[in-house]
């Protein structure tokens, strides 16, 4: 990915790992930030609140103009770790997902534009976290799925607004309702996916895309970006909010233990509307 760039860089921006969450600044003025939680890289509050973190830091400074947001390990994201979400020891679930949520409404408030690499899964929430960069990269062995109704919930991070932004109304309904899991080369029909290309070239393909992004004027790309996504992080935070009130009612319900307890089962779930 080229030689990182050293001067005026703070430690983290030199590739120091952080947590979960480590970032390098290359050269032609990209920066990867890398989740580093193998294999599932399974997400919480913290972590959301780790990557905004490093996002504000990178758009102050004159070394990163674009900004690859990357996983470790075989998947991208296969979703929310709940039970990790306030960073306390004990949390109620409804208290974890508004501290997540309203981590990650902060993501969508950043002036960088973001390219997601995407190999293997993005899950549920891990499909919201997708959703959050301005333009994702992924091959025909990819996956994407926003299971929630599988698993008799409610969808969360923002999806509300991201899916139908990415994929139009219609298809962001099948994808909602049904659950369905679909490949890289679906996903880029739908729109979902910007760029397709080989597994193994997933990351660079990410790269260059944001190296194309840094060439262009950076006052310029950051004031169309702007327009561009007028309002999105209200809306977001405004959906999340909902999201999140739907999930807690729902979560006390039989079909919520049913899907749950049928996807560790790995077997279809047998739902009774209760």
């Amino acid at each position: 990915m080229g030689p990182a760039v050293t001067a005026r860089a703070t430690p983290r921006e030199r590739g120091v790992h952080t947590g979960d969450v480590a970032v390098e600044v290359l050269a032609n003025h990209v920066a990867v930030i890398e989740i580093r939680r193998p294999p599932n890289n399974f997400f919480d509050a913290p972590l959301i609140e780790e990557i905004t973190e490093v996002l504000d830091e990178l758009q102050v400074k004159d070394a990163a103009r674009a900004v690859v947001l990357a996983a470790q390990g075989k998947h991208f994201c296969a979703g929310a770790d709940f039970a990790g979400t306030s960073g306390a020891a004990e949390v109620s679930p409804d208290e974890g997902a508004r501290a997540l949520y309203a981590a990650a409404a902060r993501i969508f408030r950043a002036e960088l534009p973001v390219v997601a690499a995407l190999q293997g899964a993005a899950i549920g929430g891990g499909l919201g976290l997708a959703l959050a960069a301005d333009f994702r990269v992924a091959s025909p062995e990819s996956r994407f799925s926003a299971n929630f109704s599988r698993l008799g919930f409610h969808h969360g991070f923002g999806l509300t607004v991201t899916l139908p932004r990415a994929v139009g109304a219609q298809h962001a309904a099948d994808l909602l309702l049904t659950g369905r899991r679909i490949g890289g080369e679906e996903a880029y029909r739908l729109g979902l996916v910007d760029r397709l290309v080989e597994t193994s070239e997933i990351r660079s393909a990410a790269v260059e895309f944001a190296r194309e992004l840094a060439t262009a004027a950076p006052l310029a790309v950051r004031s169309i970006r702007k327009t561009l996504r007028a309002g999105l992080a209200d809306e977001v935070a405004k959906a999340t909010e909902h999201e999140r009130s739907e999930q807690a009612w729902l979560r006390t319900t039989e079909d919520f233990a049913e899907g749950v307890q049928a996807s560790a089962e790995r077997r279809d779930p047998l739902f009774t509307g209760r």
